[in-house]
């Protein structure tokens, strides 16, 4: 992945955004980079407190999260939820599995946050409907069936988060190279152009589509 945004961008937005009060984030964040490949996929501390801010103001009761690599955004996500509320994460490694329930009983959410490993496109199904939120974050050559399985399940109002949609800004060169820089750029154009919902595409670090199901 290339430096996006600039270095220099990014850390004025760190200087000048609050920083997450929970220690757990920055052990999660030296866990990642000490043992996990691409460690620069872990969400951080502006996204992560946006994803907390965001959660907050619209006080969900379920959440849905596809991709939970190190559990850092499960964490920033579940801090807005209702009370009784619950936050259901997907991810197909199992190699982390024991590490993220760690973050997250140390965090004092493992009431509140499962961690499912599985395909999430065979769980995905299963699931029941009306959820308030979901976080997508994971392969991105499943990017679209993800987002056509879940949306059904959203309610009315509820709001999709789909992360990597800028893809280092290789979507907006004049030719596309890459199955995957091809498949987000389809991606964002059916959104566009789906009457289902209301959206907007943030040039926020990676870039990131906000949808709200009409």
């Amino acid at each position: 992945m290339l430096d996006f945004p600039p270095k220099n961008i990014q850390t004025y937005c760190e200087q000048h955004s609050e920083a997450f009060p929970a220690e757990i984030l920055k052990e999660i964040e030296r866990y990642t980079h000490l043992h996990v490949l691409m460690p620069q996929m872990i969400s951080g501390q502006v996204q992560g407190h946006f994803l907390a801010l965001l959660s907050k103001l619209l006080a969900p009761k379920k959440i849905l999260e596809v991709g939970t690599f190190t559990g850092y955004s499960a964490i920033c996500l579940a801090q807005g939820l209702q009370p009784g509320g619950r936050l259901l994460t997907l991810d197909i490694n199992e190699e982390l599995e024991d590490a993220v329930n760690g973050f997250f009983k140390k965090a004092g959410l493992e009431q509140k946050i499962e961690l499912r490993i599985g395909a999430a496109l065979d769980i995905i199904p299963e699931l029941s409907e009306d959820w308030d939120l979901a976080f997508i974050d994971a392969d991105k050559m499943n990017y679209d069936n993800y987002y056509e399985l879940i949306l059904p399940k959203m309610r009315p109002g509820g709001c999709i988060l789909i992360d990597n949609v800028l893809w280092s800004g290789k979507v907006a060169e004049p030719e596309l190279k890459g199955k995957k820089t091809i498949a987000i750029d389809a991606l964002n154009k059916k959104i566009m152009q789906d009457p289902r919902v209301e959206r907007v595409l943030l040039p926020f670090r990676d870039g990131m589509l906000m949808i709200r199901k009409k």
